[in-house]
């Protein structure tokens, strides 16, 4: 293949590409534009419920249904996966009457779909539908329908769901955003249900958790150059804490750096109260690693005194 076919080559892809996100970036926005009432009351109906949210969905609208049982289930709002065909041969079992069930289909008219609706309704579930169709049968058999249609598919054969799939999969999104919001879902919530991720340590564990508490690197702001030198060194911290007659001070590896270019050899006659910055930060035990990284962050510094009862009891670092 020359440079030129190449290159042609490449820009057609690059275009097609492109294409896909135009296509579904207006189906989405034309989605949010069509949210009225239904919307309104499929919050509610999920905001009064005692019970669940269980979706269900055939095929592509199946994995749909995963994925926004995921987010929900992530940001406060108890929820569950149902095939519609496991459902159909017992696990409707597991649905009690405080659930609120949403339906996913694209046409609305999908079989295995629509034979749980009689048993739903008998059950006293409020039933929230998802489809391409407002005039649909199972449109028309819930008690509020979120119009997921668009005008094309992403798919130039418009056989496979594209478009349809990104705005159902916006819809939930939106409805577990907007259950956030309702509820006042904050970081630490979300964070209960990741413990095992970085968010979860920002947000559940205190800097006591994490600080080191033995062997903390003192030195009294009279000692030596060569004393800090071998406290900095043994504490393996890249500091020490300088205490003073009044207050604490600290001492970097970088401050020591900064005072061999300074000083050279003269450096060896300089105490630690020479070299030391005073009052550094101090944070009390009990403080949350997300505040203290914050306040880091904002101090530019990477490490923090921690104390307890007015004493340094250890050293937290990013």
């Amino acid at each position: 293949m020359s440079v030129t076919a190449e290159a042609s080559r490449q820009a057609d892809f690059i275009a097609a590409g492109q294409k896909v996100f135009e296509i579904e970036a207006r189906a989405v926005q034309a989605a949010g534009l069509r949210l009225d009432k239904s919307f309104y009351d499929a919050i509610e109906g999920i905001l009064k419920s005692t019970g669940r949210v269980i979706l269900c969905g055939m095929g592509k609208s199946g994995i749909i249904a995963r994925k926004i049982t995921a987010t929900l289930a992530s940001t406060g709002t108890p929820s569950l996966f149902m095939h519609p065909g496991e459902a159909y041969h017992g696990d409707l079992g597991m649905v009690t009457p405080s659930d609120v069930f949403i339906a996913i289909s694209n046409s609305g008219e999908t079989e295995e779909v629509l034979k749980l609706i009689s048993f739903l309704h008998d059950n006293g579930n409020f039933v929230i539908a998802m489809t391409g169709n407002p005039k649909s049968t199972l449109a028309k058999a819930s008690h509020c329908h979120l119009n997921v249609g668009v005008d094309e598919e992403a798919c130039p054969l418009q056989l496979a769901p594209t478009s349809s799939t990104t705005t159902t999969l916006a819809m939930g999104d939106a409805l577990a955003v907007v259950l956030m919001k309702a509820r006042d879902f904050q970081p630490e919530h979300f964070a209960r249900f990741h413990p095992g991720g970085s968010l979860g340590r920002r947000l559940l564990r205190k800097v006591e958790d994490e600080m080191t508490k033995k062997n903390l690197p003192f030195v009294h702001e009279t000692d030596s150059f060569t004393k800090v030198i071998d406290i900095m060194t043994s504490g393996m911290l890249g500091l020490v804490v300088v205490r003073r007659e009044a207050g604490l001070g600290l001492i970097t590896d970088g401050d020591i750096r900064r005072a061999l270019d300074k000083y050279e050899k003269q450096v060896f006659e300089k105490t630690a109260g020479y070299l030391m910055s005073k009052d550094p930060i101090v944070v009390p035990a009990g403080t949350r690693v997300s505040d203290a990284i914050a306040l880091m962050d904002q101090r530019n510094i990477t490490s923090l005194l921690v104390s307890q009862a007015e004493e340094i009891v250890g050293i937290f670092k990013k």
